[in-house]
């Protein structure tokens, strides 16, 4: 890493693995985080990114490699001595604390004076939109009101870096809704680096600054959320980011500045490379289901199939449908034409189609 980004990074890892006997949790992970950033760790169950956090929090020690904040290396350095604070899944709150005395719990143990806690405790209840509920017990209080309180208590002591493991995975669907938005504005209000792990897609691309997919202890992928959703790096970014169709095929040559990939029996058009893959090149393509046009007249698209309907789901402002054109290509689509929607039932044959370039190369 260069001397500039060491100085402009919050957060660094450089080369960090952690082993747990013959389990590799995180497997030469580098990753620099900026001031002010809000990045997600995403990922399935087992891939690292909470064991990535743990390693920050100071919970873990690394087996290799370097963990810095501030431009400071945290390595044996305690939890308690870190600039960061930690918001898990389950509040962890004192239930025989009142509110305020929750969150002024790691000031007081620090020795600072009641006006100051006093002044930080109300500061804090106002930041989460829970002034006037300080002196209710946590079981008064409901779990979207109790989560505000745990970011309260992280939030007291102005973190350098808040560190926040699946926070809103207790919350229904509506209320983590509501706590996303709460979230993100808390975080550009304060402008405090937030490093937030989830294994929920939408979300990490709702809240995030930039996005680290990871996978068996490995980043995949880190970038801003759109780019991780249109140019993904890899199959598995592309498969587990969003909904994709993942074509399998050899290229077979360039035709008016694109490539032609083979598939089965099938083939396609895509968006040329510069260098062009050789012929013979096994490559994979990742199509979007909102990139694929549906209609019951033929369209004027570079890939152009007639299918037939094998399924049809209805989401309410959009519909996917699962189409088959043949033994060597089947495909799932989604329309926002509720219109169209309505007249296609399953086992009707209808047209496919889209663009060179509306796929991406993994």
């Amino acid at each position: 890493m260069s001397a500039a980004g060491a100085v402009a990074a919050d957060v660094q890892l450089r080369h960090v693995t952690k082993r747990f006997g013959s389990v590799t949790a995180v497997d030469d992970v580098s990753l620099e985080v900026r001031p002010g950033e809000f990045l997600s760790l995403l990922g399935p169950s087992g891939c690292g990114k909470t064991t990535t956090l743990r390693l920050l929090a100071g919970f873990l020690e690394p087996t290799s490699g370097e963990v810095a904040i501030g431009g400071r290396s945290m390595l044996g350095v305690p939890p308690y001595r870190r600039p960061v604070n930690m918001v898990f899944q389950h509040y962890a709150l004192f239930p025989h604390l009142t509110v305020a005395d929750n969150i002024a719990y790691g000031p007081r143990r620090r020795g600072v004076p009641k006006p100051e806690i006093d002044r930080a405790v109300a500061e804090s209840l106002e930041l989460v939109s829970l002034a006037g509920l300080g002196d209710r017990q946590p079981r008064q209080l409901s779990g979207g009101q109790q989560q505000r309180v745990a970011l309260a208590r992280a939030l007291v002591n102005r973190p350098r870096v808040l560190l926040l493991d699946e926070p809103l995975g207790a919350l229904d669907l509506k209320l983590r809704r509501q706590m996303q938005i709460e979230l993100k504005r808390l975080q550009e209000y304060l402008k405090t680096t937030f490093i937030y792990v989830t294994h929920d897609q939408e979300e990490a691309l709702v809240l995030s600054d930039r996005i680290a997919v990871m996978s068996a202890g490995r980043v995949e992928q880190m970038d801003d959320a759109r780019a991780v959703y249109e140019r993904p790096a890899t199959p598995f970014v592309a498969d587990f980011i969003g909904q994709t169709n993942l074509l399998s095929g050899t290229v077979e040559g360039v035709e008016g500045g694109r490539l032609l990939v083979r598939r089965g029996t099938v083939r396609l058009l895509a968006a040329g490379r510069d260098p062009a893959p050789v012929a013979g090149t096994p490559v994979q393509l990742s199509l979007r289901p909102e990139r694929i046009g549906l209609g019951l007249t033929r369209p004027a698209t570079d890939n152009v199939f007639s299918a037939r309907v094998t399924r049809r789901v209805y989401l309410g402002a959009l519909t996917n449908f699962h189409v088959a054109a043949g033994p060597d290509l089947s495909l799932v689509l989604t329309t926002s034409d509720q219109r169209l929607a309505a007249q296609v039932d399953r086992d009707r044959e209808v047209w496919v189609g889209w663009n060179a370039g509306d796929e991406r190369l993994v």
